[in-house]
């Protein structure tokens, strides 16, 4: 039996000395928003809160707040089990049960029942829930970005797009800060920002991480971690952009023994923390970074504060890096590329990578060569350049021994980046509400359907209940505080450590 409530209440259940036995299986209190409490389970026949709170009369206590849920499932004692029916004061009929359950009420087994701190009614929906919070949580996952004909990203494209992308910066200064400016879903992709960083980790069309991890030699190893560093850039669509997380929005998905959590822990300034472990190969990484876009007048540049961790634990080898800028330019030839200069370096080994990505423009912004990356491995303590790196990140990367002269490729993006499927969904009950695929699902499903009202409704929504939480700490006085990780921010910029050693495995898996 489920009852739904809409106020604070206590219920005194009194069941007969002598007849009144219930074999509960199971009883467990939800909560409000889809947070779920521990299940407090009583084994055997027993009668029905016994000495529960104290008392020796069989008088239970239970308090439930706003919103909250109580579900006793049959445990299947007699004809009737642990289904007990709830009489406000005697008005609801036998038949009600008897509709509802396809058992008659034995007299013995309900005596009265007596409430205290009656504030409001109660709605009661029998064998119902389970249906109502599946319709109602709209957990959407969308296909990772990926390159060549299989990107779809072109296809959430605005209409006019020129004209409202200068629409849009119209009233904006160069050398504005874009941290908070909003976006209207035309400009969206159906995904979050955590969701994008999350798949440069676990989509891969091949396993780079086990590549680094069974390297027979420092430089064995220090090479596949350069080339999986490479193969975290991915493809990039001039006119969409992923959604602002919210604070404290996570994404969770496990591929293999790869499990993965993000969180934002912050969202003026946008900060990301990433903890991913693969207990198999001893495998940690730790993210911390902060986005830093500004309109120059004629391109956006978003320069990513913070930096990357990579730990082989059974090496004892921590490699640390930071990660290319965002490049978008609007006249006169819109495009989008990463830019800058990437530094890979393992404290333990004397090992640096330097990767320049840049792209090569010709008369007026017309051709050129696009998504270059230059760069060299080289020993720290010699300044020795060991090896050369050139190619194009989105499609071949060679790797030239400086001493040998000898050419061998360490990166094909078509092997990493092509045939990436949608993440699957395994256990919806265990996603956690503030899950990306969850916090956006409505968003994103309108985006998909391109129903734009829609879409602009699901985003306010969002944002507006964003703003009232912000509003009701404040009123508190209560600070938020991340889940996840122990968070930082000083003069050298935001640092964050995972709270917990290891990542828990996922209920979304990616393929």
């Amino acid at each position: 039996m489920i009852v739904n409530q809409l106020g604070s209440w206590t219920i005194q259940q009194r069941l007969d000395s002598m007849e009144g036995r219930i074999n509960c299986k199971q009883f467990r209190i939800r909560e409000g928003y889809g947070k779920f409490l521990p299940s407090y389970k009583a084994w055997g026949n027993r009668r029905w809160g016994a000495k529960s709170n104290g008392q020796s009369d069989g008088v239970a206590d239970m308090r439930l707040g706003h919103g909250a849920e109580w579900d006793m499932n049959d445990g299947g004692h007699g004809q009737i089990g642990c289904c007990v029916v709830l009489k406000i004061l005697s008005k609801i009929p036998e038949d009600f049960y008897q509709t509802a359950t396809g058992h008659s009420l034995p007299s013995h087994t309900l005596q009265y029942l007596t409430f205290i701190d009656f504030f409001s009614l109660f709605f009661f929906n029998i064998n119902m829930v389970k249906m109502e919070e599946d319709k109602e949580r709209k957990i959407v996952l969308t296909k990772p970005l990926t390159i060549g004909r299989e990107s779809d990203s072109d296809s959430y494209k605005a209409p006019n797009l020129m004209q409202r992308i200068l629409s849009l910066f119209k009233n904006v200064r160069p050398g504005s800060d874009l941290t908070r400016f909003q976006l209207p879903p035309l400009f969206n992709l159906p995904k979050s920002q955590l969701q994008c960083y999350g798949e440069s980790v676990y989509c891969t069309g091949s396993d780079l991480l086990s590549m680094c991890n069974n390297g027979e030699s420092p430089m064995d190893r220090f090479i596949s971690v350069v080339a999986w560093s490479i193969s975290t850039s991915r493809p990039v669509t001039f006119g969409v952009a992923p959604y602002n997380p919210i604070l404290g929005e996570t994404h969770h998905v496990s591929k293999g023994n790869l499990n993965v959590l993000l969180e934002q822990i912050s969202h003026h300034p946008p900060v990301t923390a990433l903890h991913a472990t693969d207990e198999k190969e001893n495998i940690e990484m730790i993210w911390c970074q902060r986005p830093d876009p500004k309109f120059n007048g004629t391109s956006v540049e978003a320069k990513v504060h913070g930096i990357r961790q990579l730990k082989l634990l059974n090496h004892g080898e921590t490699y640390e890096m930071n990660c290319p800028h965002l490049l978008l330019r609007i006249i006169p030839v819109t495009s989008a590329d990463w830019a800058g200069t990437v530094t890979i370096r393992c404290q333990e080994t004397g090992l640096v990578a330097e990767l320049s990505y840049r792209s090569s423009n010709s008369f007026l912004g017309f051709g050129g060569n696009h998504r270059v990356i230059k760069g060299k491995i080289l020993d720290s303590s010699s300044l020795k350049v060991l090896y050369e790196v050139d190619g194009h990140w989105d499609s071949i990367v060679k790797l030239k021994d400086t001493k040998k002269g000898q050419v061998r490729v360490i990166y094909d993006a078509n092997e990493v980046l092509t045939g990436l499927e949608t993440p699957i969904l395994k256990d919806s009950e265990r996603v956690w509400p503030t899950e990306s695929a969850h916090v956006w699902g409505k968003l994103s499903e309108a985006i998909m359907n391109k129903d734009w009202e829609k879409a602009r409704e699901a985003k306010v929504e969002v944002e507006e209940r964003q703003r009232d939480l912000v509003k009701e700490r404040e009123s508190k006085g209560e600070t938020w505080i991340s889940k996840h990780f122990v968070v930082s921010n000083n003069k050298e910029g935001w640092e964050c450590s995972p709270i917990q050693k290891t990542v828990p495995v996922a209920p979304i898996t990616a393929q």
